[in-house]
């Protein structure tokens, strides 16, 4: 067994094997620039890439020409939100998000209102969900759109998306949903679910790093955008840059295999996450930090009562990868504004871990990883009460 096991599958996901074979011939035989239209090249890797665009739009169920390519689910959330922002300056300028929302949304958020727009940043109850009733209320006449992300990235809770839509589209206001930890983990559908934009990451879903698409509906209502990248008209005008077609084609294989594979591998996964944080939770004093009914399969957050999780972490940092909260902010020495964001003490966010299991996490690295953990914690705490 390969050490440390790795149970920060939140923060980022190891490339599948079979991704990485489906990339390796676009960076050496194929590789041709998809926007090169007179030669054999370009033909080949534009054909790449409308697979791989049909093969998120599979997923998602959508249409192959509402996807647009980025650079990551991070250039994404700024051009739906900048570029909805734009697009409908006429009509309105406010926006509602919620406070637990990923910093890409919120700091994106905090530029917006520099510009002149006003944003309502909705509380979470305790659980981590939003308040369906205190989101209707919030609606203002310039309301223009509402953007909440399907699972949060840390602690997995999934927000009442369909709910939300509803509410959306009875106002006729844009729903956004950053969806980067739950594309690929759970079933997502855009139709069904009523999503106006939608974000996504494929090093998430073990496909390559720098890659990143946004849905952007079509019809029924139409979602306009305006392009934050000025170039050569790339991407149906909404985003300008050479495409990054061996990425492009890993995300689409990476999309592929997950829609195959999802549902045996969350039932899989949520079976392991339970056993991980039961038996851990049987040690005493540790608690699970918001919902578990409405959350992810594969991640749990926990509370460590009475030990620092910096000083946890470093127990036993040679043989287990987790963290303490989003890798986007993990050099910080706060404690996560998202637990924060539940009520939570300063105390009980700084003594909570993120465990985010994933495709190859098996029953060994789990029964390893309860043993080590145990272990420290009662290290730690006869330290503490010595």
């Amino acid at each position: 067994m390969q050490l440390p096991v790795y149970l920060d599958n939140n923060a980022t996901t190891p490339v599948d094997p079979r991704v990485l074979d489906a990339m390796l011939p676009y960076f050496t035989q194929q590789f041709g620039n998809a926007a090169s239209r007179t030669h054999t090249y370009g033909w080949a890797t534009s054909e790449a890439v409308e697979e791989a665009r049909q093969q998120l739009a599979t997923l998602i169920n959508a249409h192959p020409k509402e996807i647009v390519f980025t650079s990551g689910a991070t250039e994404s959330i700024n051009l739906a939100l900048k570029g909805v922002y734009e697009a409908y300056s006429s009509k309105g300028n406010h926006i509602i998000t919620v406070a637990t929302e990923h910093k890409a949304v919120l700091d994106t958020c905090k530029h917006l209102e520099k510009l002149g727009a006003v944003v309502t940043y909705l509380p979470v109850n305790n659980d981590g969900l939003i308040n369906i009733d205190e989101l209707e209320r919030n609606i203002k006449s310039s309301t223009i759109l509402i953007a909440v992300m399907y699972a949060n990235n840390e602690i997995g809770v999934i927000q009442p998306v369909k709910k939300i839509a509803a509410i959306a589209r009875r106002h006729n206001i844009l729903f956004f949903c950053d969806a980067a930890q739950a594309t690929g983990k759970i079933p997502l559908d855009v139709i069904e679910d009523d999503i106006s934009l939608l974000s996504f990451s494929a090093h998430k879903m073990y496909g390559p790093k720098g890659i990143g698409a946004l849905y952007v509906r079509r019809k029924d209502p139409r979602a306009r955008v305006i392009a934050q990248m000025d170039g050569g008209g790339h991407e149906n005008n909404m985003r300008s840059g050479t495409l990054n077609v061996p990425a492009i084609v890993g995300f689409g294989k990476a999309c592929e295999i997950s829609a195959m594979e999802m549902n045996n591998e969350a039932e899989r996964l949520f079976k392991l996450r339970n056993r991980f944080e039961n038996t851990l939770m049987q040690q005493g004093n540790i608690f699970v930090n918001g919902s578990v009914q409405h959350r992810l399969p594969h991640v749990t957050n926990l509370y460590f009562e009475g030990i620092s999780a910096n000083r946890l972490l470093t127990s036993f940092s040679k043989d287990i990868a987790a963290s303490s909260g989003s890798a986007c902010t993990s050099a910080l020495v706060e404690p996560s504004y998202v637990l924060k964001a539940l009520g939570m003490s300063d105390e009980r966010a700084n003594n909570s871990l993120r465990f985010g299991l994933g495709r190859f996490t098996d029953d060994e690295q789990v029964n390893f990883a309860i043993k080590a953990i145990a272990e420290n914690v009662q290290k730690l705490r006869k330290e503490l009460y010595a």
